[in-house]
């Protein structure tokens, strides 16, 4: 597209980056509000604490502990705005990570809000993808 002046052309580039934001903000908000909605829904299989004799002592309604996250590329426009927007960190071994935050310690919980976001983004065509460990 040709512009007559430079400053024509800043202010295009300027207006379209702010359109292109707004569509990340919606994005990212429908995508938590995704994975809030699976996470809720899901089921854990509760986790009996026992003791070394294998007696019961507890039982953990929202199963394992455990830890969930969100990886995509870092080098795309969604990751340099996530980045800044604070929402993302680095993840190993490149690109960027959203840690799930949300239901406490339940990994099947965090799994499912992981998996829930993550789908909401490659429907939007950003290559990404969950993980879990247990803690």
């Amino acid at each position: 597209m040709q512009y007559a002046t430079l400053r024509e052309k800043i202010s295009a580039e300027k207006a379209i980056r702010a359109q292109r934001y707004t569509e990340f903000e919606a994005l990212t908000a429908a995508a938590h509000a995704a994975g809030i909605k699976a996470g809720r829904e899901c089921r854990p299989i509760p986790m009996m604490v026992c003791t070394a004799a294998g007696v019961p002592i507890e039982c953990v309604d929202d199963g394992a502990c455990g830890f969930a996250w969100i990886a995509f590329a870092g080098n795309t426009a969604f990751g340099r705005w996530a980045k800044k927007q604070g929402i993302a960190d680095a993840h190993y071994p490149s690109g960027l990570s959203i840690w799930v935050t949300e239901f406490g310690q339940s990994v099947d919980r965090k799994e499912s809000y992981a998996a829930a976001y993550a789908r909401v983004l490659r429907d939007a065509g950003i290559d990404a993808y969950s993980g879990s460990r247990l803690d």
